[in-house]
Formats: C-alpha cells, sequence, structure tokens
C-alpha cells in the first residue's frame, strides 16, 4: 500500500473510522515474509530481494515472527549522532556486493500486518490489523532489531510530533484511515513531508531560457567550488512567466559540464541518462521549498521553486548543504 503526498495534516474526522499518524520514516520499505517452514524473505517495493543485503534483518525477523506471517514495514539506520542515515542504507548494496563486514546494522520497523498463522488481515480495517500487530509485538526486548513502529490518535500530538521528529531524520507524518483494508499495490494513505524554504543559486534549466521548464540548483562550497545540489519540479505557468527574461547564459567558464552526467542532479528519481540542460550565469538567487531527505550532499526529492530573490547576492547564499 502506498501513499499520496499532501500539503497539511488531516484532522481525526477526515478519516473513515479516524485518523491514525505515524513518522515517515527515511528508509528502504520492506514486506517481510516467514513462510511455513520458517524461511525469512525480505522484498522491496519493487519485489527485489534484500535478504543479502540485511541479513541481521532476516535473523531478527526470523527470531521474532512465527511461521505463516506476512508484515509490512522500513528498514532504518539509526546513526550515531541520533539521526536517520540513509546513506547508510545505500552503503549497505556495497556491503553485500563486495562481502565486506557489516558495521552499520539496521532495524526494521513495522507498521502493519497483513497475515498471521495462514489468517489473511488485507480486508480487516487498520484498528483490526493494528491491534493483531501490537499482540504479535508485545513481548520485544528492547535491544530488538525489530521495532513496532509509534502511532497516534491525537491530531494536536501528531503536530507536535511533525515538528521535533525532524531534528531526528523523520521526513514527516503517514496519515491512514482506522477504518480502512490494506489496499496492496494500491494508494490509500497520505503523506505529509516536513518542507523548509532556503536559497540557492540557479546554475542551469532544462527547456529553454525563454521558457524554463525546471532550475538545475547550485551551491558554493568553502573552497569555492560550485556544486549541483537540487533540481525542482517542474515549472508552473507563473513560476515560468516570473522567470522569463531574469536568466542570462553563462560563458565558457561554467563549471558543470554539459550535459550533467547521471546522478549529478538531485530530485531525479526517474533519470537513467544524462541531463541536457542550458547553462546559465549563476548570479540569480531561488528561494525554494525543500524537504529533509539529503544524499551525498544534494537534495535526494525535487525542490518547489517559490520565488526569485532579487534583494540578495551569490554571497547571501548559504555555502555548502552541510549535509554530506
Amino acid at each position: 500500500m502506498a501513499a499520496t503526498a499532501i500539503d497539511h495534516i488531516p484532522r481525526e474526522g477526515a478519516c473513515s473510522g479516524g485518523c491514525r499518524y505515524e513518522p515517515k520514516f527515511d528508509g528502504f520499505r520492506c514486506v517481510a515474509r516467514v513462510d511455513e517452514e520458517g524461511d525469512v524473505q525480505l522484498w522491496s517495493r519493487r519485489l527485489k530481494r534484500l535478504d543479502a543485503a540485511f541479513p541481521e534483518i532476516v535473523s531478527a525477523v526470523s527470531g521474532t515472527l512465527p511461521p505463516g506471517t506476512v508484515v509490512d514495514g522500513e528498514i532504518v539506520r539509526w546513526g550515531s549522532d541520533g539521526r536517520l542515515d540513509f546513506s547508510a542504507l545505500q552503503r549497505r548494496h556495497v556491503t553485500r556486493r563486495t562481502g565486506a563486514p557489516i558495521t552499520e546494522p539496521c532495524h526494521y520497523v513495522v507498521f502493519d500486518v497483513l497475515e498471521t498463522g495462514g489468517k489473511d488481515h488485507r480486508s480487516a480495517p487498520l484498528s483490526a490489523r493494528r491491534t493483531e500487530l501490537e499482540r504479535l509485538l508485545r513481548d520485544l526486548p528492547g535491544s530488538s532489531r525489530v521495532v513496532l513502529c509509534p502511532q497516534l490518535r491525537d491530531v494536536g500530538e501528531a503536530r507536535l510530533w511533525f515538528e521535533i521528529l525532524v531534528a531526528q531524520g523523520i521526513e514527516g507524518l503517514v496519515v491512514k484511515a482506522a477504518g480502512d483494508p490494506y489496499k496492496e499495490g494500491r494508494r490509500g494513505w497520505w503523506k505529509i513531508k516536513h518542507r523548509t524554504t532556503t536559497e540557492a543559486l540557479i546554475g542551469g534549466v532544462t527547456g529553454t531560457l525563454e521558457r524554463p521548464e525546471s532550475l538545475l540548483l547550485g551551491r558554493y562550497t568553502t573552497a569555492g567550488v560550485l556544486r549541483v545540489v537540487a533540481r525542482t519540479a517542474p515549472l508552473t505557468p507563473r513560476a515560468r512567466a516570473e522567470l522569463a527574461g531574469a536568466l542570462s547564459r553563462a560563458g565558457a567558464d561554467h563549471p558543470w559540464p554539459e550535459p550533467l552526467p547521471a546522478g549529478w542532479a538531485g530530485g531525479l528519481p526517474a533519470t537513467r541518462g544524462p541531463v541536457h540542460y542550458t547553462r546559465v550565469a549563476p548570479d540569480t538567487v531561488a528561494e525554494i521549498s525543500v524537504d529533509a531527505a539529503v544524499e551525498h550532499g544534494r537534495w535526494r526529492h525535487a525542490a518547489r521553486f517559490v520565488r526569485l530573490r532579487r534583494d540578495l547576492t551569490p554571497g547571501d547564499v548559504p555555502q555548502n548543504l552541510d549535509l554530506a
């Protein structure tokens, strides 16, 4: 079951049977299946096996859940600073390929139960599935790598969570209807990501200078290198009108290659090849809205263009992301 992005936290009455609020963890979505023989399979959202990458999760699930159980959750890694570390999860794939020792063990946060003892719970309302899940995980020791996802019913407490949990790397909230069944492969939940506004320099555009389609954004490092940090979502007609005539084509001293190699720009999960764009003089400041998800010093998801900041100079833009 998947979630649709929204921009506000809905009240209890907006959900069938009342709303339930859970943290939105920044990790790998994972369905864990324990077959009748007790063997554990970990499946990603794209139906790829994760067993080899996370053997400690396989072991923890095997020691926690009985045969005939299927649960849904998120594999996460808490760093030494207490924040979620998505980059550590990416490194685990390298560990899997190289056979290097596992030095960054992870946890499995379980938020739903689909099957127990041969009984299919998907058609049951979330409230009933939650009761079954709490029964299933009620005796977990504090040292367990299998964790029951916390859940709230009160919207006021959920708003407090939304504000304070961002310090731990929590992306936001997932909101679920207590009366809804589990709709496998379909969207039925809501997600609200914590966003903030900040500034970056416009270093390039897709489309043309006259009709830009999206912006490629950069920030200078402390060493004076302009680094790609984000790409915006497709621009609205209003944003295109605001940007038309505000940007100038860059000279030969522009530091970015054309095209950009795949993976250089953030917010491009579907991009497989290089990014073709028009380089612009990096002297125009844009105010953008971004979420908390970062990777290798870039925002992992697309930024949203808010407005031009004609009152600011490149020297007013924060250096780096301090997020790498």
